[in-house]
Parts: structure tokens; sequence; C-alpha cells
């Protein structure tokens, strides 16, 4: 019991003071009318939350962006992950350093990103698009709602395809050969073995990327900030935007932790339904 406590004390304590305790508080300051900077909060019940389902029209709007974000950076940044690690668990002289650049993204932090990327479709793609005369470059990447939206998206699936890469890179290697083997003498083809004998025995990885993408995708800020800060005219803000701009600009702290309390019950319903259903597919080999 003393050992126990000794090695998981310090670490539970500093888990209580930088998550729990901020998390309590933002449950309560929710149901307050805190500014976040005067002493007391006045209670004002379920008001809060009472304003964002009638009147909130902004919230609801990023909402709606975040949704259809998420939507298709889940699928896209896992199925470029897949395809990645699938190609580099063959027999390539440079795959290790493939994996290695395929990875790098994801080790630059997203606001440095964010900026690295504006420079790119502002600076960068009108060049291009002056030299080869190609439509594509000479789209307003980051002026128009709907190219705002692909550009943020390239951005997030490119930067985290390479840390889903690798855990499914750990688990194609670890997939028994001889089921290969066996499948490829029964004359599967590449689809047949990928659908019945490769999907189901990774599952247990794609139930880690799923969550991993759901839950990045949801709470992007830091590419949202860096490449379009919401615009143009908040058609391209994020849900954490939102709530940043609410809680720390419009100084109504009260009503952000409601949006803060109400985003973090609408991504562990989705996560805990995604995770439910993944692991009901898992096979063991």
């Amino acid at each position: 019991m003393i050992q126990q406590t000794v090695f998981v004390g310090p670490a539970f304590l500093f888990f209580t003071i930088i998550v729990l305790v901020p998390f309590v508080l933002g449950m309560y300051y929710s149901f307050t009318d805190w500014n976040g900077v005067r002493n007391t909060a006045g209670w004002v019940g379920f008001d809060n939350f009472r304003a964002i389902f009638t009147s909130d029209r902004n919230f609801w709007l990023a909402f709606w962006f975040t949704a259809r974000f998420s939507v298709a950076s889940v699928v896209l940044v896992n199925l470029l992950g897949f395809v990645l690690a699938f190609l580099l668990t063959r027999p390539l002289k440079s795959r290790n350093v493939l994996r290695t650049v395929f990875f790098l993204p994801n080790v630059i932090g997203g606001l440095l990103l964010g900026f690295i990327w504006q420079f790119i479709f502002i600076k960068g793609f009108a060049s291009l698009g002056e030299a080869t005369g190609l439509g594509f470059f000479q789209l307003p990447w980051l002026g128009t709602e709907s190219t705002a939206f692909w550009g943020i998206l390239i951005v997030s699936v490119w930067q985290g395809a390479g840390y889903l890469m690798v855990i499914y890179i750990a688990a194609l290697v670890n997939i028994p050969s001889e089921l290969l083997e066996a499948a490829k003498i029964d004359g599967a083809t590449l689809g047949q073995t990928l659908r019945s004998v490769i999907l189901p025995l990774i599952m247990p990885a794609v139930t880690v990327c799923l969550f991993l993408a759901i839950s990045w995708a949801f709470k992007m800020f830091d590419l949202n900030v860096s490449l379009t800060k919401g615009g143009p005219f908040r058609s391209t803000e994020s849900v954490a935007l939102n709530i940043y701009a609410e809680a720390f600009q419009n100084n109504r702290y009260g009503l952000g932790t409601a949006k803060a309390l109400l985003f973090f019950l609408t991504v562990a319903i989705i996560t805990s339904i995604q995770v439910y259903l993944t692991k009901k597919r898992e096979v063991e080999a």
C-alpha cells in the first residue's frame, strides 16, 4: 500500500490539480455569469444553456462546420494513414526513411504548421499558378468558405496521417504471415485479403486511430487560428475557437464554459459509440 501511494500518489495529485479541479470548476462556472475577471460569480442556473439553444446562432454554425470537418477529416486521415502503412510494410529499401518523412509533420506544432501552410497557400500556390497556369493553384484557398474548408482539411490530414501510419504499421507487422500465405494459396485477391483477413485483424488499431482522429478533429483549434482565424465571415470557425472567443475575448466565461460542457458531452457520446462499435468487430489471430 505504501509503495503504491509513493508511485501513484504524485501522478494522481498532479492529475487532480491539472485536470479534475479545472473540470469541476468549469462545470460550476457554466451555471454562473462570471466574466473571468471579477471575484464573484452570480448563479444563473440554466440561463447559459438556454441562451445557447435559443439565440446563439454562431455557436451552431461553428458546430455544423466542426461536424462536417470531423467527418471528412476522420475518413481521410485514417484512409491515408492506412495506405501509407500498407505501402511502407512492403519490402522497400527506403521504407524507414519514408516512415520518418511522413511522420515529421506531426512533430511540428499546429500553430507553426498553420502559419507555414498559410504562406504556401497565399504565396507559394500563387507563384505556382502563375508559372504553370493551373487553376488548382490559382484558387483563393483561404479566401472563400468552400476553399478554406478544404485548405484546413488538407493541412489537418497531412499533419495527422503520419501518426496514425505508425499505429497501423505496428498492427500490420503483427499479422501472422501464415494467414496471409494461406489466403494467397487459396487464391484470394488483394481486395479480398484486405477485407477478410487484414482489416479484421487490425481492428484494435482501427479503434485507437478512429478515437484519436475524432478527438483531434473535434478539438481542432491551432490550425483554425493560424490559417483562417475562423474566416471568411466566421464560415470556418470551429467550436473550440468559438468557445475561446466567447470566454476570453467577449469576457463571458460562464457562457463559454457552458458551451465547453455541451461540447465535451457531445464528443464523449460520439467517441463512446465509436469505441463500442469497433470493439465489437475486433477478432483475435
